[in-house]
């Protein structure tokens, strides 16, 4: 584990938190598990090493003097599509509401079991990030409406207008897209799009849905494009 950055094995975690020994636990939990490991102890120095080493994960305490996590969340949502993964030391819906509103991917209350985060890391990663059809059966283009998917370049448009999304909100879009008549329970969603052995609450995917829904230009009390299927969860809509 180092303080800044260093040569990157395959993968390579940012943990950020002010609890100098919390954040030397979660650092030594990941770099036993084969992650190259930097430490930030503030917003600044956590977006100075965000953008020297490149993380694939995350670990970002809300609570900071300085910049905060939300503040910091929002930041690197402007030049990475890293996962981020929020700790938290209040349980209340509102602040998980709003470190996921700005791009984080998941989120823990302290106090956590640093297994659990490693094991949340893990799951994350495990996501392919490729369609499922393969290279050989390349997924056609999507519409529904003014609503254009290229599931390859991982490209959404709406009226010709590109909109950018996180990997979260992507997947979950490409994952309704790909079958349209389908109604996807939370639960499929999330052994879909997070992972099988995801052990997280289910309201994580109201909350994505939510703001994919606003980056599409979706009203929420009359949506064209992601539609509530009450009673089981979700499906695409015609647009």
């Amino acid at each position: 584990m180092s303080e800044g950055p260093v040569a990157a094995p395959s993968q390579r975690a940012l943990v950020v938190d002010d609890e100098v020994e919390l954040a030397r636990l979660v650092g030594d939990y990941l770099s036993r598990e084969g992650f190259a490991v930097d430490v930030a102890h503030d917003g600044e120095h956590a977006l100075e090493l965000a953008r020297a080493a490149a993380p694939d994960v995350v670990v970002l305490d809300v609570m900071m003097p300085g910049i905060d996590g939300v503040e910091v969340c929002r930041q690197l949502r402007t030049f990475t599509d890293a996962y981020v993964i929020m700790l938290t030391a209040r349980a209340e819906e509102v602040d998980k509401i709003v470190g996921l509103s700005v791009g984080a991917d998941d989120y823990l209350t302290k106090p956590f079991s640093p297994r659990e985060l490693v094991a949340r890391v893990k799951a994350m990663l495990r996501r392919p990030r490729t369609s499922p059809s393969g290279a050989d059966h390349a997924s056609p283009v999507r519409r529904f409406g003014e609503l254009t998917i290229d599931p390859e370049a991982r490209e959404v448009s709406v009226a010709d207008r590109r909109v950018e999304l996180t990997r979260l909100e992507f997947d979950l879009l490409e994952a309704l897209s790909a079958r349209p008549r389908l109604a996807f329970s939370r639960r499929r969603l999330i052994e879909q799009v997070w992972a099988k052995d995801w052990g997280g609450d289910e309201h994580i995917v109201d909350v994505h849905i939510a703001h994919l829904r606003r980056k599409l230009g979706d009203a929420p009390a009359a949506p064209r494009y992601v539609l509530t299927v009450r009673g089981v969860g979700y499906r695409m809509g015609p647009g």
